[in-house]
């Protein structure tokens, strides 16, 4: 008899967990259960659609789910068609692996607004997730205030100032990319509450605002003071002093030199919301649509001996898709340890009937044809029933 080992969640924590538990112990049996009819989580409905080449590490995911000892198990949701106590009584060990898709909100009055969307729901919306297929109104925005320093916030701005050749490469759908390409947009605001040297942007990321086809970066003049902390790690020095630089060639840009100006505002904390503006302390923005990007927040999940937590419902929402590499093979071996000291469960399958391999690669292959035909990756499926409609077919 051999261990069982349940991942709740398929995206690539609990995709690089099995790769490490298959190292580990290769005659382990392990099933994947995610909530959607489709694996990889994050990748698929997370990474910002232009992004194909961070997209394509599902690739490696893929072969994962090709070995035998690997059930993936989709259209499952603990608490509503099996229980986290039935999984902990019958596996041996349960990894938890669900993430955190859940908008941290900022805590000011008007943020419950409808023209308030928190950065997971817009992204989820752009990726098409079946959960998320009607996004904001985009006929009458003209200026958008996208509240966060960090790489979401560069996605956000990044996918409403591209012009639809830009995006012709990437797997948008349809609905959502037609709406940006109509929306009358002039002005996208990025937001920081601190300086230019506190900006979690990547380098690479902040750059490509400096190469867009329609649209002008610009950065507010507080950037000329901005120094990177000394008392930070050289390659974090490195980085933020890389981001400064580029910030100050923004700086010297004019707005409105193209059709679109993306603005970079420092020392920016928002107080409130209104219906067409964003109030601070010694300032109003108009703003007909805003995006928070200030992080994301998890479900509960069960503690206890043989429960597992890892990638961001370990650490929380930090670290690039790589990070979680480190970080779920690590948690592997924990419990690759944690099963060397106890006898195999002689429980029985709990899980219902499910979305398997076969029936991924069923949508996988009806996505990649329709995209095929113009010239894109894919084209998503985005209504429930027709994910499970295809992946039930023959």
């Amino acid at each position: 008899m051999t261990h069982r080992v349940a991942i709740v969640g398929a995206g690539p924590s609990g995709f690089y967990a099995a790769d490490g538990l298959l190292r580990g112990q290769p005659d382990l049996h392990i099933d994947v259960i995610d909530r959607l009819p489709t694996p990889y989580g994050l990748v698929r409905a997370g990474v910002a659609p232009d992004h194909q080449g961070t997209k394509a590490v599902a690739r490696q995911f893929d072969r994962l789910l090709a070995q035998p000892d690997l059930r993936f198990a989709g259209n499952i949701e603990v608490g509503r068609d099996v229980s986290w106590e039935d999984l902990v009584e019958h596996y041996d060990a349960v990894i938890v692996a669900t993430g955190m898709v859940v908008d941290r909100t900022l805590g000011i009055p008007g943020e419950d607004l409808p023209h308030v969307w928190g950065s997971w729901r817009f992204v989820a919306w752009l990726n098409g997730h079946p959960d998320f297929r009607d996004g904001p109104d985009l006929s009458k925005v003209k200026s958008v205030a996208v509240i966060g320093n960090g790489n979401v916030a560069l996605d956000v701005a990044r996918l409403l100032a591209k012009t639809p050749d830009e995006m012709a490469k990437s797997d948008i759908v349809a609905e959502a990319g037609a709406a940006i390409a109509a929306a009358p947009i002039a002005d996208i605001h990025v937001i920081g509450r601190r300086g230019a040297e506190h900006a979690s942007f990547t380098n690479n990321e902040l750059g490509e605002m400096g190469r867009l086809a329609r649209a002008v970066s610009v950065a507010d003049p507080s950037v000329f003071d901005a120094v990177a902390p000394a008392s930070d790690p050289t390659p974090e020095k490195l980085r933020k002093t890389k981001n400064i630089e580029t910030l100050r060639g923004f700086a010297a840009h004019k707005p409105g030199d193209k059709p679109v100006t993306v603005h970079f505002r420092f020392h920016a904390a928002p107080t409130a919301i209104r219906a067409a503006e964003v109030e601070f302390s010694t300032s109003v923005l108009a703003a007909d649509l805003v995006v928070t990007c200030i992080g994301y927040t998890g479900e509960a999940y069960p503690k206890g001996e043989g429960i597992f937590p890892v990638g961001w419902a370990r650490r929380g929402p930090s670290g690039t898709i790589p990070t979680n590499r480190a970080d779920s093979h690590a948690v592997a071996q924990q419990v690759i340890a944690f099963l060397k000291e106890r006898d195999p469960k002689s429980g029985t399958d709990v899980l219902p009937l499910a979305v398997d391999a076969a029936g991924w690669h069923r949508i996988d292959k009806a996505e990649v044809a329709a995209g095929a035909a113009q010239g894109r990756p894919r084209v998503k499926l985005t209504a429930w029933q027709a994910l499970l409609d295809v992946a039930q077919g023959d």
